[in-house]
């Protein structure tokens, strides 16, 4: 239990806790006072994933990068079973609001926003480092909900993935390659190591 708490401080994860829930509080604060009906526009949901994953995107490193790339753990499991975790908890904080009176949903899109996004996080850590993961997310993200008129195509609903209705089979498909590819990447990889100078 002791190494849990050590390395679950060491990835700052207490933080991004706070930052999760005070983030999804702030937002469902927003909605709840301004909007007109219970249910929050799909815009407010991916924004709120966003800041989600954003909000984990530190915990993806340690304080020494080097670290993990020693064999002194089973790293690849442990980092796998971190992401996990972490697409839980902001499902979790997420879906919490569906019983209340500003709701972000529906389920099935923040279950497909929440993997996508992470994973993207995931390849943003991998290749970019742990303290600039949330480049990748931000950069798919923004555009997407800038030009929601580019997904009448095929390409264009796999360009615009998040902002897609959540029966969206080429969102769905996207979303899934986009998770998937994080957690291996991420897993067996880890963080991309931090340029000393």
């Amino acid at each position: 239990m002791r190494y849990l708490a050590l390395h679950l401080r060491s990835r700052r994860v207490p933080a991004a806790l706070v930052a999760a829930a005070g983030g999804t509080l702030l937002m469902w604060s927003v909605v709840a006072a301004f909007s007109a009906v219970p249910d929050a526009d799909p815009t407010m949901v991916v924004l709120l994933v966003l800041l989600l994953a954003a909000s984990s995107a530190h915990t993806l490193g340690g304080p020494d990068d080097a670290l993990e790339r020693t064999g002194a753990r089973r790293w690849p499991p442990l980092r796998a079973v971190h992401l996990l975790v972490a697409f839980a908890l902001i499902t979790g904080l997420v879906l919490a609001t569906l019983p209340t009176g500003a709701r972000f949903g529906p389920a099935t899109m923040v279950v497909r926003d929440t993997a996508g996004l992470l994973g993207l996080t995931a390849v943003g850590a991998a290749t970019l480092g742990a303290a600039r993961s949330w480049f990748v997310p931000l950069a798919w993200t923004l555009p997407a909900l800038m030009f929601p008129f580019a997904g009448d195509s095929v390409a264009g609903r796999i360009l615009t993935w998040p902002s897609q209705p959540p029966d969206s089979h080429a969102a769905a498909v996207t979303a899934a390659v986009a998770a998937i590819a994080g957690l291996a990447v991420y897993a067996l990889r880890g963080p991309a190591l931090r340029n000393p100078g």
